[in-house]
């Protein structure tokens, strides 16, 4: 094919050996098409660059999918604030997917991407397939992910915060009061952002001299309910915590329940960090001292990038980290 041809249809469906319907259906997500034709198309449709034509008949819908494994979250209201800001200033709508599943999108969610015609997709604390990325681009369109769950794959636009950083400032923080005990309740095993805050609290304890503790460290889901079990168990050792770390505001919430129904007040007896900085830390009683994980923006930034790509603009980078800040109030206070 020589490099000076327009990539049409046309030609796409004459190397392929295909029909143009058949190349049609493909990059428009319809279900008919044997599996092994539609991966060649689709192979070829992302080798020869193929950028679908616009025109008149065919105007972009001014849509951006923004898609969850799961929603029942105010940290998801929060990114769903961030996306519909920047959709919004563009001239463009959000449609909200919620899969209901970590693994990631399926093969009926892009069918259901192409009916709608959407204009790009960001992809919120989920995995991404290599099949759906090579599904993605062989449609040219222009995708995101922020929070990834796992590392995201070369050439994959990402959105996130620096865990890390904001693990080291937490658990910083408790040491600067005094604090030797920590306990940690970090989010589950398989995510990125999980580990990256331990590793922070591990960091600031290595440079404090403070030992680790193993069994100081504790794994939750990021919500209410697990902060509260896990809370439970630290407060249950032989020598429990001074002080606890939670991996999310929500855990913190669980954390104060467990102290709560303990007798024990914070942060008079347990002093407690989150992690988000959602909304509802300034109202708890006492107010959250927490690690802000700047949610809105990271949505926005991602919302714009996609947008942009939609326009034929290139990112300077592929993965982005927004800086995450402690904020200090009333949750934590000096150990005796």
């Amino acid at each position: 094919m020589s490099a000076k041809r327009r990539v049409t249809i046309a030609l796409i469906a004459e190397e392929a050996g295909v029909s143009i319907p058949t190349v049609s259906k493909v990059i428009n997500g319809r279900p008919e098409v044997a599996p092994a034709t539609r991966h060649k198309v689709e192979r070829l449709l992302q080798e020869r660059g193929y950028q679908r034509r616009v025109s008149q008949d065919d105007t972009p819908a001014g849509l951006i999918d923004l898609v969850f494994a799961e929603i029942e979250s105010p940290w998801a209201m929060e990114i769903v604030r961030g996306a519909e800001s920047a959709a919004r200033e563009a001239g463009a709508s959000v449609v909200i997917s919620v899969l209901h599943t970590h693994a990631g999108p399926g093969r009926d969610w892009l069918e259901r991407l192409a009916a709608r015609r959407t204009d790009g997709v960001v992809i919120v604390a989920s995995r991404l397939s290599t099949g759906i990325q090579a599904q993605l681009g062989a449609r040219a369109l222009p995708f995101a992910v922020v929070d990834p769950e796992g590392e995201p794959a070369p050439g994959v636009i990402s959105v996130g915060a620096t865990n890390w950083n904001g693990g080291l400032a937490a658990t910083r923080h408790l040491l600067e009061l005094g604090h030797r005990r920590i306990g940690m309740i970090s989010g589950p095993a398989d995510m990125l952002c999980s580990q990256a805050r331990i590793d922070g609290y591990r960091a600031a304890l290595e440079t404090a001299g403070v030992p680790l503790v193993p069994e100081l460290v504790r794994r939750g889901t990021f919500l209410v309910d697990s902060g509260h079990d896990e809370g439970h168990a630290l407060l249950d050792l032989a020598e429990p915590p001074t002080a606890i770390f939670a991996g999310s505001d929500l855990m913190a919430f669980g954390v104060f329940e467990a102290a709560r129904q303990r007798g024990l007040r914070v942060p008079e007896d347990l002093s407690v960090v989150g992690f988000d900085d959602l909304p509802l830390s300034k109202s708890a009683w006492p107010p959250l001292t927490t690690v802000r994980q700047p949610l809105q923006e990271m949505a926005a930034l991602a919302t714009r990038t996609v947008l942009a790509m939609g326009r034929g603009e290139v990112p300077e980078t592929k993965r982005v980290e927004l800086a995450t800040e402690l904020i200090v109030r009333e949750s934590t206070a000096r150990h005796p």
